[in-house]
């Protein structure tokens, strides 16, 4: 990057499943819809950041099985992990810090082993109440 290129916002890798399934609201009858409302709800945080990453954030949301289908709206970007959601998140940082090394890398989870994947990895972990309404 020359010096008159400004950096790139911080990425925020969302974990869809772990984070609606943070809250027991009921969220198992329309998985689809509930990832819909977490998507909608983070479009806020791309444009007001986190409190330790201020906006704008460049946020994806990984979807995975019965919420696969979403689109994404300005502002968020969905992924479907035709596999694990875990192991497409994995990959999405992994790509991200092999294509911009110093890029801030955060990814939204509450799951134990996907926060030492990505650390792992160099990105830092945010909890599900970090980005959820």
């Amino acid at each position: 990057m020359d010096e008159n290129e400004a950096a790139p916002p911080p990425l925020l890798v969302v974990d869809g499943a772990n984070v609606v399934g943070s809250v027991p609201d009921g969220w198992w009858r329309d998985r689809r819809g509930a990832a819909e409302r977490l998507r909608d709800a983070l479009v806020a945080v791309a444009g007001q950041g986190l409190p330790e990453h201020p906006g704008p954030l460049e946020v994806v949301l990984v979807v995975e099985g019965a919420a696969r289908g979403v689109d994404g709206v300005p502002g968020v970007r969905v992924v479907e992990a035709s596999g694990s959601g875990d192991d497409r998140v994995v990959e999405l940082v992994r790509a991200e810090r092999a294509r911009q090394p110093a890029r801030s890398c955060v990814v939204a989870t509450a799951d134990r082993e996907l926060r030492a994947r990505v650390g792992a990895l160099g990105a830092t972990v945010t909890g599900p109440r970090s980005v959820r309404p």
